[in-house]
């Protein structure tokens, strides 16, 4: 029996992008399409996402949705059913999905979401004619009022719903005064509903209300239960530590693949990694870096506390000063940027860095550098390193969340195993970070064994096979007992 899913969430590839969340929501219709799983997602209508659609005609409306007039859209996302939410006066705006030009969050993304999250409710329970569902899947605060509303407000049938943590730091608070807007029934503002310290929490609101709780990574799902990774809902999580669940994210091999991108000046397989040179002498040559064969260290990420950038800033001088150079893409803290920006003052043709994001860029980083920093201080799940592992840039990790779940230190019994596949170490400070650093160039002048790593990464099965499987599977559970 062909189960029918309805993916609630703010951004998906290829039509809206800003983090790891899009290339997850992108990739799952087809990962659990193998498993009788068809599933339709449903999207903001952003200007981006509407215009994409092309002409269409309404397939539902809301005369007041949340107080704003809204229609439903169909079109289609990478061949599966896709469903918008078009409402102008709430998404048709310049800026970012979450923010005005200029960086700062929307100040009614309360409302926003929440809306959102209402529509996705009810289409859900079935109040679309000729649309049936027989389970939500939600991620993130963005779409966690949806099983809120499935469970306090529904419309028709009542149905199971997974809430899916892509990130725990992004929570969506808001306070006491936006409830009464939100059209619940008083009896939710409770503990165990949407009241949240004394506010609304949405992230919060959608855990309480969900059958199941999933998150990127075993790892991660273990850490949020701990105040260090829980950021104040690890309580909720070990409570209801029978309904949380760790599935690592997949790649899309059609997308990351360096025998066939054409973003690469050279595509080559784990069989001819002697190719990759040409790309790392083309990323030398865009980065304005001088040519070595010493070891290119990229790194791809935001620009925040969190991605450990300000230990990274520390550890540069240690890098350069032993044979290293290092090229950097992303955005985010101005301090970090300056700060990225001094060292390059500082090491010219050693240090360079572009800011902003660019995606075909982050495929030739990823295809030409000989090493991939990730020295996260949390990581639900983490792309970035699973790219490297596919690209044969090994992948120097934090270990923690994802990143232990997917990289294999190159220990002593790792490394005669073959089964090393980069270098991980552990509290993101000065000391642990330039002691993999030292590692990393040691290992790199070990010829033999930096190329079975490679070789070893590179072979590995990072593809949405079975993750999509333990998606479906938890579906059919949560299905059957409903």
């Amino acid at each position: 029996m062909t189960l029918r899913v309805l993916s609630i969430a703010s951004e998906a590839v290829p039509l809206i992008k800003t983090g790891g969340l899009a290339d997850v929501v992108g990739a799952l219709p087809d990962a659990v399409a193998p498993h009788g799983v068809a599933m339709t997602t449903i999207l903001p209508g952003y200007p981006a996402v509407v215009k994409a659609l092309g002409k269409t005609k309404a397939i539902h409306q809301w005369d007041s949705l949340l107080g704003e007039p809204a229609r439903l859209l169909s079109g289609k996302l990478n061949g599966h059913p896709l469903l918008v939410v078009d409402s102008p006066n709430l998404f048709a705006r310049e800026g970012g999905p979450y923010a005005d030009l200029a960086g700062r969050d929307w100040g009614d993304n309360w409302r926003r979401f929440a809306a959102f999250a209402r529509a996705a409710a009810d289409v859900a329970g079935g109040a679309v004619k000729g649309l049936a569902f027989d389970l939500a899947h939600a991620h993130d605060w963005q779409a966690a009022m949806a099983p809120a509303y499935l469970r306090f407000a529904p419309v028709g049938t009542p149905i199971p719903s997974v809430m899916t943590i892509h990130n725990m730091a992004f929570q969506g608070y808001y306070g006491s005064d936006i409830f009464a807007l939100l059209e619940l029934p008083s009896w939710a503002w409770a503990i165990d509903g949407v009241e949240y310290h004394g506010g609304v929490g949405f992230l919060k609101a959608g855990l309480e209300s969900a059958s199941a709780i999933t998150t990127v990574s075993p790892t991660y799902a273990r850490e949020i239960r701990d105040p260090a990774f829980g950021m104040g809902l690890e309580g909720l999580i070990a409570a209801k530590a029978d309904r949380v669940h760790g599935i690592v994210n997949g790649i899309d091999p059609a997308v990351w693949n360096p025998e066939t991108d054409s973003h690469l000046l050279q595509t080559y397989s784990w069989r001819s990694l002697a190719r990759r040179q040409a790309n790392k002498r083309a990323l030398e040559r865009e980065f304005h870096l001088e040519q070595s064969d010493g070891p290119l260290f990229v790194c791809v990420t935001r620009l925040t506390w969190q991605k450990g950038i300000d230990v990274l800033l520390e550890v540069i001088d240690h890098l350069v000063g032993l044979g290293g150079r290092l090229a950097l893409l992303g955005s985010g803290d101005p301090a970090m940027e300056a700060g990225l920006h001094a060292a390059a003052a500082r090491h010219p043709g050693r240090v360079s860095l572009r800011i902003g994001y660019d995606e075909a860029l982050s495929h030739r980083m990823q295809g030409g550098g000989d090493a991939i920093l990730v020295p996260s201080r949390f990581e639900p799940c983490g792309l970035t390193q699973l790219y490297g592992l596919a690209y044969g840039c090994v992948p120097v990790v934090a270990h923690t969340g994802g990143l232990a779940d997917t990289v294999v230190d190159a220990n002593l019994a790792a490394i005669h195993g073959q089964a090393a596949t980069g270098v991980t170490f552990h509290g993101v400070t000065y000391p642990s970070f330039a002691d993999a650093i030292t590692r990393t160039i040691a290992l790199y002048g070990q010829r033999d064994v930096w190329t079975q790593m490679q070789r070893t990464g590179m072979k590995t099965d990072f593809s949405w096979k079975r993750s999509g499987q333990a998606y479906a599977a938890l579906y059919r559970q949560l299905a059957g007992a409903a």
